[in-house]
């Protein structure tokens, strides 16, 4: 191939609008948590269909926060996939608990709903859903399973701001669903993360969390006195970086209809190709796309992996691997007895998966040139 052109695998988008929102907040007198922290929390929490949002400083933060909510301790398990980042199982061990990790579908790399079943004991306080890639869980099976066992059912919707299942906002599925704010998702805030939640007690302890264990906000500092109630974290976020989310969630739903065109040019390109195939999708399901994920099929999938990886980033494609299965990593392995065969579905899928470029500001070009380097590469590997 003669061209090569330079595609990451996501990028954010900074415009004017975003730039004059900054400095109108830098220019405000308020730095951090100050009244734009509250109208983010709104907002965010508005286009999620719930009451309450909180906003911390990173998607592992609001993790942490939905976990100190939920009153998990030392003694409990929680039950998480194995096909996430690493942050959706840590923010159990923060606790002192112990994630179990439960399978996944072998179609969409969502958890399984009856692999969680199998999952559940004595100890088990309860599940976190991880919407892998953007598209959303099976909420209606997890929800059914939860309340029959009198568990907590958390999303973790960092992949999945803005995607929907059966007609309701991701938001509003679990008990507590979290959002990453990093710069490759589908909107940010330099870093940040929010947890949102109709649940008004739960709102209140991830408040008090966030902010040491202290009880006293912005709007209470008037005068000397606050009480730390228990032992919290700092993990407050900026004005500024809340004024970047503000302006930057009134062009979600464009973004998010952006990468869906662009996935969909990608199914139809690749919906030929025996060598791969896309993640099956859910019916109800409206995905938000923060990755596309390829999955190679046939014998020794490993080394074709390799062997396409290798090619795409030496043509110019920034392509990722999301994810390696977080029970195979050394600190669970040594922590919490982890080993190769627990999740053979995800330890299967690890070795074909491939995320593709996926951001708005592709163009139809872009697209074209990943899928046509992809060909060539699958050309090359044949031969």
């Amino acid at each position: 191939m003669a061209d090569c052109k330079k595609i990451p695998y996501g990028r954010q988008s900074i415009d004017e609008q975003d730039l004059k929102a900054v400095a109108d907040a830098l220019n405000s007198g308020w730095l951090t948590t100050g009244p734009r922290v509250a109208e983010f929390e709104r907002a965010v929490a508005d286009m999620s269909g719930v009451a309450h949002g909180v906003a911390v400083n990173s998607g592992t933060a609001a993790l942490h926060a939905a976990m100190y909510a939920f009153d998990v301790q030392k003694g409990d398990e929680v039950i998480v996939p194995p096909m996430t980042f690493a942050a959706s199982a840590n923010c159990v061990a923060y606790m002192g608990a112990a994630p179990v990790f439960a399978d996944v579908d072998p179609r969409t790399l969502l958890i399984d709903p009856a692999e969680v079943e199998k999952k559940i004991s004595s100890r088990t306080k309860g599940i976190i859903a991880v919407d892998y890639a953007g598209q959303p869980c099976d909420y209606s099976a997890l929800r059914e399973i939860a309340d029959r066992h009198g568990l907590f059912l958390a999303a973790d919707g960092c992949h999945s701001i803005g995607a929907s299942l059966n007609g309701k906002c991701v938001g509003s599925l679990a008990d507590i669903t979290t959002y990453s704010f990093h710069p490759v998702k589908h909107m940010t805030t330099g870093e940040g993360g929010m947890a949102v939640t109709g649940n008004a007690d739960y709102d209140k302890r991830m408040r008090v969390f966030r902010n040491h264990g202290i009880t006293a906000d912005f709007r209470q500092r008037d005068g000397w006195f606050y009480e730390m109630q228990d032992l919290g974290f700092n993990y407050r976020i900026t004005d500024f970086q809340c004024a970047l989310g503000l302006s930057q969630l009134s062009r979600l739903p464009e973004w998010i209809e952006r990468r869906r065109e662009i996935a969909a040019m990608y199914d139809k390109k690749f919906a030929a190709m025996e060598a791969l195939s896309p993640l099956g999708r859910q019916a109800g399901a409206e995905h938000a796309y923060h990755l596309y994920v390829i999955n190679l099929q046939g014998e020794k999938r490993s080394e074709k992996r390799k062997l396409l990886f290798d090619f795409l980033r030496e043509h110019g494609l920034g392509v990722q691997v999301h994810y390696i299965p977080v029970h195979l990593h050394p600190y669970y392995k040594d922590n919490f007895g982890t080993h190769e065969g627990m999740c053979p579905v995800a330890e299967s899928a690890y070795e074909g998966i491939l995320s593709l470029p996926m951001f708005p500001l592709m163009e139809d070009g872009d697209v074209a040139y990943v899928v046509k380097t992809v060909e060539a590469a699958l050309a090359e590997n044949s031969a």
